[in-house]
Order: C-alpha cells, then structure tokens, then sequence
C-alpha cells in the first residue's frame, strides 16, 4: 500500500512538474536576453526577454542552392559545398542543442541554409525531427520549388504509411529577383509569380487533405528598386491564398557582392512598409509588440475576417496595451507551440494564477468582435496573419560594428555605432557550439560565412557533374 502511494505522488509530482506554465530554463533564459539587451529597446512594448529569447537559424548545414538570386545573402563559396544529408543532420543536433543550453528549452528555429529541399526528404526529415528533440517549433525555408511527392515523401514514412508530423511549418521565397524557377525562369513582374504561389500553398493543402497533416506557411520576398512598386500588388493578391505570415526584406549588400545590382539604400523600411499598407487596404499597427530593434523589425500581428485585417493590438487603445501588458506577464516563458493537450492545461493554469488577465482578454475579445463586426465573424471566421519587414544591415558596416564590439569598444561613427546597438538587440541568430557563442544572422552572413564555406569546400567539395543554377 504505501508503495502504491508513492508511485502515485511520484506521478502527480511528475505530472504537476510537466504542466506548469513555464519551465525555470525557460524564465531563466528570458532574464538574460532582457539583461543584454540595450537599454532604448526595454521598452513595453519588447517582446524579446519576455515572451521570446529570440528567433534561431542554422548555418553551414546545406549552403547551396539550385536557383539564383540578385541579390544573394550567401557568400560565392556556398555553392561550392555540395549537399550531404549526414552532415546536415550532425550539425543540425550540435546547434539545436547548444541553443537549448543557452536559450531554453523551446523556440522558434528556421531550418536555413541554401535550399532545403535539395536534401534528400528522409534527410530533411531527420533535421526537423532533431530540432524537435530539442524543444525547436523548425520552420524549412525554401524557394518553394519542389514537387507535391517530395512534400509527401518529407511529411509521411514510406516504409510504414503514417505521417512524421501531425504539422510542418514551411516558408517560400519568391520574388522576381530569383532566376532559375521550374515554368518561369526569368519572371518579369512580381504577378507573373501569383500561380507559383498558389501552387505552392495548394501542395500543403492536399497533404492536409490526403494525410492529415496540418500546415503553416510563410511568404517572404525580398524589396529592391526593381520590384519595391510591386510589394502592394503582392500583400493584395497574398490576402487569402493561405499563408500565415507575409515577410517582406529590404536587401542589403550583403553575401556576394556580384549579384549587387542595384543601389539597395534606396528602399527603406518606411517606404516598403507604405506600400505593405496600400496592399492590405489598412494602416499595419506594429507598435504595440516589437521584436528587438525597430530598425531591425516591424511585426503587425493581426488577424483577417475574410480580406479585411485587423491588428492584435492597437497602439492607440490604453485597452489593448493593458490587455498586452497582461498577456506578456501571464504568459512569460509559456511554451504556447507544444502538444495541443499540454499547452491547454499550461494556459490554464496561467490564467488562474492571474485572474485579471481573464477579464483583460474577455474585453480584448469583445473589443475585437466589434471592430470586426458579429455578422462577418460569423460569414467569414478568422484567420491570423502577420506583416513583417526585415531590415539587414550591410556587409561593410556589419564588419566594423562586430569588430568594435569584439574589441570592447563603440565605434565613433554613428552608422557603425548604430549597427553595434542593432546586433546587441538582434532577434534572429545562429549558435556556434564550438565558441560556446550565438552570433546575430548579420554576422553570420557578413564576417563568417565565407570562411566556414571555404572549410566545407575541402570536406564536402562538390562533383563536377553536381549541377545547380545558382553558381
């Protein structure tokens, strides 16, 4: 009888220990980004350090890619590597589990590199899988160009018929800076790539419908003079194709500097988010929740009731900033992309711990279904999706910032001083196992990529026959 007891403490003790909102590592980690972070960006509206340690990625897992883009963020040397599934995977573990050492048990990693569907789909498959293994919601970002059976063959076991993932998470690129595409390989407006991004969300949704696997879906798209007349058309037609997040970057001189075509200063955050904001017909809030610098980002969370969107938070609403305020405390190294079992009893136990974030959310609920309009609701449901603009900063300026900072010191020069505070508050990084380091995505791509691409050329040199259109 009493061992009968403990064993039943011992599992209401493990059980009580799993469903707590947030785990220590969690809130542990949060505190030290908050504590890097400078000063101008702890602001209450910062998401960084208090919902999120920050957005990961990989680096020197597949560098190359089969299409070709002016520009390219990735230095000359990466299509030099050629693909190895092996070493994709080994590398994949090492950096996972260095950022669940260092910024806790879960987050959001983007599975990057060059094309991710140039490795084989049981290879990518055991990639996403690792990143699971160490708390990771894996995002794959790709160009989208890729067959329904590789999607089929990634998502479900061959060998036994059942499904790998009851959902995977996908981004494609497209824009009419990207040469090569199966059907339109140099397209000449942004519109002449609508039906490949249809194409593209119709394949996650027949595997939804033939396996059960539920996606979502980003679109990203990069903004230079050539197409910056074109991002509204874009935002308008991308409206109600599916995609989850809309995520437009302004290129920068960064990677190899051949495919440098244009003069890139001439497309600000500003402008394109303007033109975001022609296309969806609506001023995009984004003040209310911001992900680091705001030189660096702009995020608009929002939700659509049919075409028509809707911010989360309305800057101007001391409501919805006080629902915010509520939502950030309660919800504090909350991992909200667990199992959907798990995360429902994790909320609720959040929420009864702060019984004022109830009657903060009802009337954030209530607010919302009048802005929106009953009858729409009812006619049209709703669907989220975020706005997001990316800004780089350039290769030359990255290098002498990172070098300041590595010396201790800051740079005289106010657009390298500028960069240095823009890199501290970095919301998207990279981990180096190696260094025991994480190192921002601008640095990643301006002062290391070359060198590390040059070590993969001697240990994973492509065959001559080895073709792809992005040398």
């Amino acid at each position: 009888m009493r061992r009968r007891l403990r064993t039943l403490v011992a599992r209401v003790t493990a059980l009580e220990r799993m469903t707590r909102p947030a785990d220590p590592d969690a809130t542990a980690a949060l505190d030290r980004r908050w504590a890097e972070l400078p000063a101008a960006v702890r602001t209450d509206a910062q998401v960084l350090g208090r919902r999120l340690a920050g957005c990961e990625g990989t680096h020197g897992v597949f560098p190359r890619c089969d299409l070709a883009c002016t520009p390219c963020y990735h230095s000359a040397e990466a299509q030099r590597v050629r693909t190895d599934g092996s070493h994709t995977v080994r590398e994949v573990e090492r950096q996972m589990a260095h950022l669940r050492r260092a910024r806790g048990p879960s987050g959001h990693a983007q599975l990057i590199g060059g094309e991710v569907t140039l490795l084989a789909p049981e290879d990518h498959a055991a990639a996403l899988e690792a990143m699971r293994r160490h708390g990771r919601h894996p995002m794959s970002m790709s160009h989208g160009d890729f067959d329904y059976e590789y999607l089929e063959r990634l998502a479900v076991d061959a060998a036994t018929g059942r499904r790998r993932f009851a959902r995977i998470a996908f981004a494609g690129h497209f824009d009419s800076l990207m040469l090569g595409r199966r059907g339109i390989p140099r397209p000449r407006l942004e519109a002449d790539l609508h039906p490949y991004r249809r194409e593209f969300v119709a394949k996650f949704e027949r595997l939804r419908r033939e396996h059960g696997v539920r996606s979502v879906l980003a679109h990203n798209m990069t903004v230079t003079p050539r197409n910056a007349g074109e991002v509204a058309e874009v935002v308008g037609a991308c409206l109600d194709m599916g995609f989850r997040l809309l995520s437009f970057q302004p290129a920068a001189a960064i990677g190899n500097p051949r495919r440098w075509k244009e003069d890139f200063r001439a497309v600000t955050m500003d402008g394109v988010w303007r033109e975001m904001e022609r296309g969806a017909g609506t001023r995009l809030a984004w003040r209310g929740l911001q992900v680091g610098d705001p030189r660096c980002n702009r995020t608009a969370y929002g939700l659509c009731v049919g075409r028509r969107w809707l911010p989360v938070v309305d800057e101007r609403d001391l409501r919805d900033l006080a629902a915010r305020d509520a939502y950030l405390e309660t919800f504090r190294g909350v991992d909200l992309g667990g199992p959907q079992p798990l995360t429902t009893v994790r909320v609720a136990r959040a929420l009864l711990a702060r019984p004022r974030a109830l009657v903060l959310a009802a009337g954030w609920a209530g607010r919302f279904v009048r802005r929106a309009g009953l009858v729409n609701l009812v006619r049209d449901g709703v669907r989220p999706l975020t706005f997001v603009v990316h800004a780089f900063i350039d290769a030359e300026t990255t290098r002498a910032a990172w070098a300041a900072s590595e010396a201790g010191e800051t740079a005289a020069e106010p657009e390298v001083r500028a960069a240095q505070e823009r890199l501290a508050a970095c919301s998207y990084a990279m981990a180096h196992p190696d260094e025991d380091r994480i190192v921002p995505a601008c640095v990643q791509h301006a002062v290391l990529d070359p060198e590390e691409n040059r070590r993969l050329m001697r240990v994973l040199p492509r065959h001559p026959r080895d073709r792809g259109a992005g040398v």
